[in-house]
């Protein structure tokens, strides 16, 4: 995974607890900060759904 550019988010803080993203042949990458070496290859059409759901509150707890 040497070859990918990794973004974390505007909104992380310093610690190790981030989501990155990266852009690898056409998919994307997904990890997160304190695993390195594990990610997940998604495309944007597939995460399109959840982050648009999560962005309309769809994914708030509800306690």
């Amino acid at each position: 995974m040497a070859e990918a550019t990794w973004q974390k988010s505007s909104f992380s803080t310093d610690g190790n607890e981030c989501i990155e993203l990266a852009r690898s042949a056409g998919s994307l990458l997904i990890r997160e900060s304190d695993l390195p070496d594990a990610a997940l290859t998604t495309s944007a059409h597939v995460l399109r759904l959840p982050l648009s759901t999560g962005k309309a509150g769809g994914l708030d707890r509800r306690g």
